[in-house]
């Protein structure tokens, strides 16, 4: 069976890439398409997260088991078989990049294809340029202290100045994913 992923970016707006893997396939192998997809250094710490439909992460597999939390299950992306994880289409994926700034992918598994399969994972569509692999830190600071002011000036607003009693400000970020969709 052959698994079809979607990737697309929150940085980039009409960055997308579709990798189609075998289901025997390991993490580390998707890691490693998406990382020559993309052009990243293949051998820097990452994490891929099973998400539940509101993009919560629930599952981690690592690049590196780095010493966590014995209570906590850890999963290694070289270990880990694509198929032992992904059971439906739909299934939702955060394949965070940058550790430092929690910067990440956003995958969806697409399609199964039945009857088939791949003896690499393989990039099948490349639209867009990648976000950069790293950014400046005080430059993310920046864009994060912007970001602060700006929620905190919409907190000031009252619901009359949207018009709507049911206005919820933190609709905003989880609607922006909740509704994101995958068409090409």
């Amino acid at each position: 069976m052959i698994f079809n992923f979607r990737i697309v970016s929150d940085e980039v707006d009409n960055f997308k890439r579709e990798i189609k893997a075998d289901a025997t396939a390991t993490f580390l192998d998707l890691k490693n398409a998406i990382c020559d997809a993309v052009g990243y250094d293949k051998n820097q710490m990452s994490s891929f997260y099973l998400c539940d439909r509101n993009w919560e992460k629930e599952k981690e597999i690592t690049f590196e088991d780095m010493d966590s939390d014995a209570d906590q299950d850890i999963w290694l992306m070289d270990e880990a078989v694509l198929g032992d994880f992904i059971e439906d289409e739909g299934q939702k994926i955060l394949y965070v990049f940058d550790y430092m700034t929690d910067r990440a992918f956003f995958i969806v598994m697409t399609e199964m294809i039945t009857g088939k399969s791949l003896k690499d994972p393989v990039c099948t569509l490349s639209l867009g340029q990648a976000p950069p692999e790293f950014v400046d830190l005080d430059e993310f600071d920046a864009k994060i202290d912007a970001k602060t002011v700006a929620a905190a000036s919409v907190d000031d607003l009252d619901e009359e100045f949207y018009g709507n009693d049911s206005y919820n400000p933190d609709e905003f970020d989880a609607a922006s994913f909740d509704e994101m969709t995958f068409d090409d």
